[in-house]
């Protein structure tokens, strides 16, 4: 099958990972280059979501007690082992936005009043605590010089014995920039604030240990880089503070004994199952399982090492075209997400779907994100199509 001109199968000579492209059947038709926004259904994927469906077909409810039940817990100690974690410190939550809730409502604001956000995070981690000014809440934005990333020091000049909480991004979803979150946390913790870390951009494509960055929080998901959809994200609490901190929102999920249907007494769980509110979604849940079938195979420092020679092609291929990428200075601070100053984003984005490539746009941007299901190939159609486009 071609594209624009080309192969778009797996290329003789293309890396090692290429393999599994056709696991992923978006490829049969087109080109994908959005896995910031949404990662590619795979196989696998869509074999456990049909397990799913084929179990609530035959078993009904009665299907929770001795399968879905296990289901949760197996998705908590997958997630946990993605970022060095321990399974007690994992919670599910349905969104990013819940699990920012769950330890929003947490925390006691009384003596520290602040939190602070950098103006390149995504709007959610602010919005969280611009809804509770009317508390008291003080939320301080820390701007990025240069709409690339923010230095750590810049944070932690704003980060005083007032700061509750740190609430920033592992990779900015603005530029791509991969924060350096030890130092982030060493900052907050020095002055007794917290790290909060919203890692929906890296966990999947980049190295995670929650344990040697230190952080308190952090929160990831399945919509993108674990390709597991929408619906399902985990909240890790380091255990040090699950039994500190009772979140002042609750469901039965949180509560210890939520079988005993005791309208009465609410006791939360001692480990971080105390964040969770809702039944989780199941479809969701399986969704998810699927997609870090393909992670955990294939290796998180492989799957870096691939996208960062990809990402450095496109890059590269961007600039011979005459394209300025927006992104961190040295390779080591990059991740795969790839921003190109575009007057018209939109109709760019839309351009390029005409010729059946899938990419996105941010304000003033064209945004690529290849992963290691794609290959230089999608670069080159990409890029000549965006050059005939004439838009940069």
């Amino acid at each position: 099958m071609t594209l624009a001109g080309r192969h778009i199968g797996t290329p003789a000579g293309a890396h090692p990972l290429a393999r599994y492209r056709s696991e992923f059947p978006i490829f049969r038709d087109g080109i994908y280059l959005n896995t910031c926004s949404l990662g590619a259904l795979g196989e696998r994927t869509r074999r456990r979501v049909a397990e799913f469906l084929d179990v609530w077909q035959r078993r009904g409810a009665s299907a929770w007690y001795d399968v879905w039940w296990g289901a949760l817990g197996e998705l908590r100690a997958r997630y946990a082992r993605v970022v060095n974690a321990g399974p007690a410190e994992i919670a599910l939550a349905p969104s990013i936005s819940v699990a920012l809730s769950a330890v929003a409502e947490a925390l006691d604001y009384a003596r520290r009043p602040r939190v602070v956000v950098t103006s390149l995070d995504f709007p959610t981690v602010a919005y969280q605590w611009l809804a509770k000014q009317p508390r008291g809440v003080e939320l301080v934005v820390v701007e990025s010089p240069d709409g690339v990333s923010v230095p750590v020091e810049a944070i932690a000049r704003a980060v005083d014995e007032r700061t509750a909480l740190v609430a920033t991004s592992h990779v900015y979803f603005t530029s791509g920039a991969i924060q350096d979150i030890a130092a982030v946390a060493e900052a907050a913790h020095r002055r007794g604030a917290l790290l909060l870390v919203d890692a929906y951009q890296s966990v999947g494509q980049l190295p995670v240990d929650v344990k040697a960055a230190g952080v308190d929080f952090l929160t990831a998901g399945g919509l993108k880089w674990l390709l597991g959809g929408p619906g399902i994200v985990f909240l890790y609490a380091r255990e040090q503070l699950t039994r500190s901190l009772a979140p002042q929102i609750a469901g039965w999920f949180g509560h210890r004994n939520q079988f005993a249907f005791d309208p009465r007494v609410l006791e939360l769980h001692h480990d971080a199952r105390r964040f969770e509110l809702g039944t989780p979604s199941l479809a969701a849940v399986y969704a998810q399982l699927g997609g870090l079938d393909y992670i955990e195979e294939i290796g998180v420092p492989a799957i870096r090492r691939v996208t960062a020679e990809l990402t450095e092609d496109l890059i590269g291929r961007a600039r011979e075209h005459g394209f300025r990428p927006k992104v961190a200075a040295r390779a080591q601070e990059r991740s795969a997400i790839v921003m190109l100053p575009a007057a018209d984003p939109a109709a760019g984005v839309r351009h390029l779907a005409a010729a059946g490539i899938v990419a996105d746009a941010r304000p003033g941007h064209v945004r690529l994100s290849p992963f290691f299901y794609n290959v230089q190939d999608d670069h080159v159609a990409a890029l000549e199509q965006l050059a005939t486009h004439g838009d940069h």
